[in-house]
Order: structure tokens, then C-alpha cells, then sequence
């Protein structure tokens, strides 16, 4: 027997590591970002190409750990100035949030802490406070006694889990034998997120069984949607759900809910509603009338890491009954979840794919304790005013084109000159446009195909960004087309 076992030498630099004086010396290059993203004369991000940043990390796997100096000097040269620069004031590219501050100061705990939200047991505070903050959710989607839901990754965990609630309601028995030969149908618009035709494919139904239903000013048409109800329940076969798009990613438009939401009711059809990006409307008395609706809908997805700006990962899943998502998972783990007959079940292991889950709810939390959701909705209505802004400043220019009236914070544009030139120049011209911009450091965006053209596109969901800010990166885009 090792009954004279000594602790291992390693224990002393790891307790040395817990001072306080390190985790300081920690947050302050974080700190120190947020200072240095102010400066607008500062890159947005890198101009180097992968295989330099990669040349730079390029050394074997350390056998003996380093000095804290040295890591520190590091994290301070060689991964901070060549990142996105998310806080800039000219980063309005993907749908990525320059963070809370708060809510990143909650990270050190959230890590420090390392529950597991998986069982109450594991995570007892965590556990209760994550039924807490998604049954302040579920109020403002407007979910009555009953509701529930769960925190995940993102949306397309979010859609996905919704989606295997669907199938256990049409095939309950199909974890056990599967979704057959005949399977259910889905039903999205033409501009859902591809998150809708993923979870078709991993939940055995196939892309063949997603029936997109065509768009209008890059909507999902509810005349069409009738008509393939309509023309489906002729013809005998099953619908497992409809996904409505509360805030698409490619212009930032809301279905029609309170429509789809009544065909869905005329047709016994679960609604699942993809509102990871413009759920965030529903904090803002201005905006939260594009999501009349969702309180219909059986399940909606949101993502507190988009509009919000909480840190990623931050998405969560709400449900009109909680029943429903309890149902999506039948598996059994008597180690794990217990809990008698006809209580209600804490756990939030028996509702999510993970079993180990981060306790992500600590810092949406705290995000919504220090600025409110009047505060969060102020921003959410800023961030819509100055993708107004962009498409006023664009048709005004007839240098630059607007490719639809933003609804949200997202606008779709290109640059189109002396107009001389046809639209499949114009394509590679904002192809590459696009690719200089940002190399350049003075502004970052981003870009997609909308209808069958390549165009610039903005999102805005930056604090800092000004009117100002707005104009520069018009500028300076249309100074590098003449270039090209």
C-alpha cells in the first residue's frame, strides 16, 4: 500500500497560480484590449495569411512548463494584435459580438467554479439559475406556466434539439426504431439557415424531405406555405414541423409569425421558430411587434451571444411545454437523472445533448443584472438605427447600391461605380473589394450571394460604432474599389 504517497511536485506551481496577483495579471490584458480597440487608427485584424500565423506557433509540445512572464508576453504579441478585433469600432462583419464586459469578467468564475449543468447535484446554483433566466426568457417570448427550455451552444444546437422534440411528437417511438422508410417532411423558407437542412440530415429524414417554400423581399411567403400544406395533407403525407426565421442571416428579415404561426395551428403542425438572431427584438418595445407570433410557436431558438453580446458560447432553446423537450430525450441513465413520478425534473441533462455543460448561464446572468433588459434593448435599438443610417448613406451614393431596406441591424449592399459595368463583373468586383478591405485594417466586413448576386454585407451589433464610423467605411470601401 502507498501509504507515504507525497503530493506531486507540479502542486506547488499550480497553488502559486491561484493568486490572486496572476488572475490579475490575467484580466489585465483583457482589459488592455478593450482600451486598445478604442483607438479607430488601430488594424481591425490581421494581414497576414494563415501559413505565417501558423510559422509562428510552429515549435513541439512544451515537455516543462514556462514562466508566466513568458506566457503573458505571448498571449500579448503573437495572439492578440493578429486577432479580429471584435470591439473596434469598425468591426461590422459576421454576427459576432464585441462581448460585455461584465460578462467576460464572469468567465474567470464560471471557469474557476467548473460546474457541470448536466444534474443538479453537479451544479446545484447553476442548475437553478439556469431555469431561472430561461423562464425570464420564456416570459418575454410570451410562454405561460409550463414553459421551459434549455441553454446550448448556439442556434443550430438549439434548432437541432427543437427539431428532435418535433420528431418525438410525429414518430414517438422513432429513438427506438427509427424514422422508417417513409419518413415526415419539414418545411423552411428558402432563406432558413442551414441549420434547419443539417438536422434533417443528422436526424435520419434527408435533404429530399426539407420542402423549401419561396420568399418574398426575402421572406417566407405564407400564401406558398398554405398551398404546400394544403397540397401535403391531399397527398397523405406527414409533416414534422415548420421553421420560421425570426432575424435570417443573410438580410436580417422576420417571417411572418402570427400567419405561419395559424396555418400551422389549421394544419396540427409543430412551429419551430429560428430566432437565434432576432429573438433579442424581443427586449426592445420599439422592435419586439416583428416576432408578433412566437408566442404560438412550439419551440424558438435564441442566441444571448448575438445581439445580446454575451461571450459565445451563449444559445438557448425555449419551449412553449416543457414536456415536449423532456420527451425528445427518452434515454434512461438511473446513475444520472432520478426524480419520482410526477415531479418536475431539475435536471437539465434529461434536455440537452451534453452531458458535460458548461455553466454558461453564470455570465448571461450576470450580463442581465448589471445592464438590464432596458439597457440591452437601448442597444438593440442602436444597432437598428445605424443599419439604417448605412442604407440611407448608401442610397444616397450612386456609387454603392442597397440590396433591400434593413429590418433589423443587417444590411446587404455593392459597390456598383459608374454603373458601367454588368452584374457579373459587379460580382467579382465586390469579390475582391470585400477580400482588400479588410486586409487593409481600417474596416471590416463581410459578405454572401443574395439573389444569385455577390454582395457586400454589414451588421451591426458594435456599441462603439458611430455615424461617423458609418461614412469612413463607405469611404474607404469605395477608395479601394477605384483602386481595383
Amino acid at each position: 500500500m502507498m501509504t507515504d504517497l507525497a503530493p506531486p511536485e507540479i502542486l506547488e506551481k499550480i497553488e502559486a497560480d491561484a493568486d490572486a496577483l496572476v488572475g490579475r495579471a490575467f484580466v489585465s490584458i483583457a482589459a488592455e484590449y478593450f482600451a486598445q480597440t478604442r483607438a479607430r487608427a488601430d488594424r481591425v485584424s490581421t494581414a497576414h495569411p494563415p501559413a505565417e500565423l501558423s510559422a509562428r506557433f510552429d515549435e513541439p509540445a512544451p515537455r516543462a512548463g514556462r514562466s508566466l512572464e513568458s506566457i503573458l508576453t505571448r498571449l500579448r504579441s503573437d495572439v492578440l494584435p493578429d486577432s479580429n478585433h471584435l470591439c473596434h469600432p469598425r468591426y461590422v462583419g459576421h454576427q459576432i459580438a464585441g462581448p460585455l464586459p461584465a460578462a467576460v469578467w464572469t468567465e474567470p468564475i464560471t471557469a474557476a467554479l467548473n460546474q457541470s449543468l448536466a444534474v443538479f447535484e453537479m451544479s446545484p446554483v447553476g442548475t437553478v439559475l439556469e431555469h431561472r433566466v430561461i423562464s425570464w426568457m420564456c416570459d418575454l417570448a410570451g410562454f405561460a406556466t409550463g414553459s421551459g427550455g434549455t441553454l446550448t451552444s448556439g442556434g443550430t444546437e438549439a434548432t437541432f434539439t427543437a427539431l428532435l422534440a418535433a420528431r418525438g411528437a410525429v414518430l414517438p417511438d422513432a429513438w427506438a426504431i427509427g424514422v422508417g422508410a417513409d419518413p415526415p417532411v419539414m418545411l423552411c423558407g428558402e432563406h432558413a439557415h442551414y441549420a434547419v437542412t443539417r438536422a434533417a440530415a443528422e436526424l435520419g429524414l434527408g435533404l429530399r424531405n426539407v420542402l423549401p417554400i419561396r420568399s418574398r423581399d426575402h421572406k417566407m411567403d405564407p400564401d406558398a406555405l398554405r398551398q404546400a400544406l394544403d397540397q401535403l395533407r391531399s397527398s397523405g403525407k406527414r409533416v414534422m414541423a415548420v421553421v420560421a426565421t425570426a432575424g435570417s442571416t443573410a438580410t436580417g428579415s422576420f417571417d411572418d409569425l402570427h400567419a405561419i404561426a395559424g396555418l400551422c395551428d389549421d394544419h396540427g403542425v409543430w412551429l419551430h421558430v429560428d430566432a437565434a438572431h432576432g429573438g433579442s427584438a424581443l427586449l426592445s418595445a420599439r422592435h419586439r411587434h416583428l416576432l408578433r407570433g412566437v408566442e404560438r410557436a412550439r419551440s424558438v431558438a435564441w442566441d444571448p451571444h448575438k445581439m445580446m453580446l454575451i461571450p459565445s458560447q451563449a444559445g438557448m432553446l425555449l419551449v412553449r411545454n416543457e414536456r415536449d423537450l423532456d420527451a425528445a430525450f427518452s434515454q434512461r441513465a438511473p446513475y444520472l437523472f432520478q426524480g419520482n413520478d410526477g415531479e418536475r425534473v431539475w435536471d437539465q441533462g434529461t434536455r440537452n445533448f451534453a452531458c458535460s455543460r458548461r455553466a454558461d448561464v453564470f455570465k448571461v446572468w450576470v450580463a442581465l443584472l448589471r445592464y438590464g433588459i432596458d439597457g440591452l434593448a437601448e442597444l438593440h435599438d442602436y444597432f437598428c438605427d445605424l443599419a439604417r443610417v448605412v442604407w440611407e448613406e448608401v442610397v444616397e451614393r450612386p456609387d454603392f447600391e442597397a440590396m433591400h431596406e434593413p429590418e433589423s441591424n443587417i444590411l446587404c449592399f455593392r459597390y456598383v461605380g459608374d454603373r458601367s459595368l454588368d452584374d457579373e463583373a459587379l460580382d467579382q468586383l465586390n469579390r475582391e473589394l470585400r477580400e482588400r478591405y479588410n486586409l487593409s485594417g481600417h474596416g471590416w466586413i463581410t459578405a454572401t450571394n443574395l439573389d444569385g448576386r455577390r454582395v457586400l454585407r454589414v451588421t451591426m451589433m458594435n456599441p462603439r460604432t458611430t455615424v461617423s464610423d458609418v461614412r469612413d467605411i463607405l469611404d474607404g470601401l469605395a477608395m479601394v474599389a477605384r483602386s481595383l
